[in-house]
């Protein structure tokens, strides 16, 4: 016999992350970023367009409110992260990998795809990578 699920509603009430998971992740990801040596240009973009300057914030341990395509965009950078760590047993290999040219992405590196501004730029990164490891 079937059973109706309720569908999960558009606007949950509970906050998408807690002060400090989001303290957390922020942290998670200036490491990252920091592991792949990008520049405050790279980062902000990452972050989908975060000013110079709540960026420095971050940088200083500042993390204020993170908003739902914020936490997105970094739960995506999380998994790229991850994907690369199961993939390359060198940890340095995987660092690298993003500003290699790659054929998949038409001769672009994965960090000039993810550049490219909206989440769909993260999850295609994402994606390639999870069907690469056999994620699917």
């Amino acid at each position: 016999m079937l059973t109706q699920l309720h569908p999960t509603p558009a606007a949950p009430d509970a906050d998408l992350l807690t002060d400090a998971e989001a303290e957390a992740l922020a942290r998670a990801t200036l490491r990252l970023f920091d592991r792949w040596q990008l520049t405050d240009a790279e980062a902000r973009d990452l972050l989908g367009g975060m000013t110079a300057r709540t960026w420095a914030r971050w940088k200083a341990g500042e993390v204020g409110r993170i908003t739902r395509d914020l936490g997105t965009r970094m739960s995506l950078l999380m998994g790229i992260h991850k994907a690369l760590r199961y993939m390359f047993s060198e940890a340095e290999r995987g660092y690298g990998w993003i500003r290699q040219p790659n054929t998949a992405f038409a001769g672009q590196s994965a960090l000039a795809v993810m550049r490219g501004g909206t989440l769909f730029h993260l999850a295609r990164v994402r994606s390639y990578l999870d069907a690469e490891r056999g994620g699917w």
